[in-house]
């Protein structure tokens, strides 16, 4: 499996400039990339291949007063840049063709100056590397102060930098991690779990475990609210109106480093200590559509639900998705017997065949793990995890990547 391994980086002045550099020849490559492919479906012509698009917007583009700048940039992130239009096309496509999962893909847009995140990749041959003294080489920028919060479990085959909209630097290593060291880090266990994810708490387990939910943007709603209205009122292209949207997006990644540290230490905590886990499979879309919008999109069951799938694939876990229209909430956990829907202000209710008291949420619980099979053993359910695309692993500092939790 691969996961990216994500620290912050502390680039000085001229080490900024360079990066600035870098992220706009990138920019710039991808744009003329996008162009010609568009001129050449207004012509009616067959799209230009990658080659012939390497050696027109970057070869032959640097020799040219008008690109000549191209060369003040290490080349592998113009080829890099390429290779990101060329994916882009490519999934758009797919997605017209309906062999891509997921929502539907719109064509390649051109990239702006002005976007929140900006980034240039470094491949193995760009001959980057980490110093002696655990500064990161990079290429045309310099030697880049990093805060490592834990080593490299492997050589990175790639090293993507990014800034993001909060004006920080990261530096995101792929790693290919090794199956058998991964599942030795967690000892196989006969403890299985069902989880009834909700909103007053963020989730219930099968056991009557409660877990409160942080609610992070609910409780910075006020001070995020003045550093709003204090950016509206500020003249539209002024430094003090650069100001203003700066500390609106660090308020807004403060919440969200926070949420993913939460989700992180939780999902880790229950994949280390079940052997089998089985949740809803909720549609987060059509419930963020609802009039509890907000509260979805403040508790983040996607990504955490997300976190789950990768570290039980890692570790050898066993993750099951029960139906979304399982009754879990209408039927007694005791008996079977299914008593009926019951409006979201009941939070306990009398089974009237067996006469239980149940716990909405900790009976719905009980429920989903029943009905994925957890119930007996968790080694005879009938899950295989397919491959899953690199995750953000939770170390390095707080921000892009994640917090400092180790899996």
């Amino acid at each position: 499996m691969q996961l990216r391994y994500a620290f912050r980086l502390y680039p000085n002045a001229g080490q900024r400039t360079a990066l600035a550099r870098a992220f706009g020849c990138a920019r710039m490559v991808f744009n003329d990339a996008v162009r010609a492919r568009e001129d050449a479906r207004k012509a009616g012509q067959p799209f230009p291949a990658a080659g012939e698009l390497s050696r027109k917007l970057i070869t032959e583009a640097k020799r040219t007063a008008a690109r000549s700048w191209l060369g003040e940039v290490s080349a592998v992130v113009l080829q890099q840049s390429l290779r990101d239009a060329e994916a882009a096309y490519r999934n758009f496509f797919a997605s017209l063709k309906h062999t891509r999962k997921g929502p539907r893909t719109g064509p390649p847009r051109f990239k702006s100056r002005k976007d929140a995140r900006q980034s240039v990749r470094f491949t193995a041959n760009a001959r980057w590397t980490i110093t002696d003294s655990g500064r990161l080489s990079l290429p045309k920028i310099g030697a880049v102060k990093v805060k490592w919060s834990r080593t490299l479990p492997a050589t990175p085959s790639s090293d993507t930098v990014v800034k993001d909209a909060a004006d920080r630097y990261f530096a995101s290593f792929v790693i290919d991690t090794d199956p058998a060291t991964d599942q030795a880090r967690m000892p196989h266990t006969d403890q299985t779990v069902g989880i009834d994810l909700g909103l007053t708490h963020f989730a219930v387990l099968s056991d009557g475990t409660k877990i409160d939910s942080p609610r992070f943007l609910r409780r910075a709603e006020k001070k995020l609210k003045k550093a709003q209205q204090k950016l509206s009122r500020k003249q539209k292209g002024s430094k003090n109106r650069a100001k203003a949207r700066l500390k609106v997006a660090r308020a807004h990644a403060k919440i969200a480093d926070a949420r993913r540290e939460f989700h992180h230490q939780l999902s880790t905590k229950l994949i280390s200590e079940n052997q089998g886990i089985a949740v809803e499979d909720l549609s987060v879309a059509g419930l963020a559509r609802t009039r509890l919008a907000k509260s979805v999109h403040d508790a983040g069951w996607a990504s955490f639900l997300s976190m789950l799938e990768y570290k039980a694939s890692r570790y050898g876990r066993v993750l099951v998705k029960t139906g979304r229209f399982e009754p879990t909430s209408q039927t007694c956990s005791t008996c079977g017997i299914k008593d009926g829907p019951k409006p979201l202000s009941v939070r306990e209710w009398t089974c009237t065949a067996c006469g239980t008291v149940h716990d909405r949420d900790t009976n719905a619980a009980i429920n989903v793990k029943t009905a994925a099979g957890l119930a007996a053993s968790a080694c005879g359910a009938p899950v295989r995890p397919g491959a899953i695309p690199a995750q953000r692993e939770e170390t390095g500092s707080h921000g892009f990547p994640t917090g400092n939790r180790a899996a």
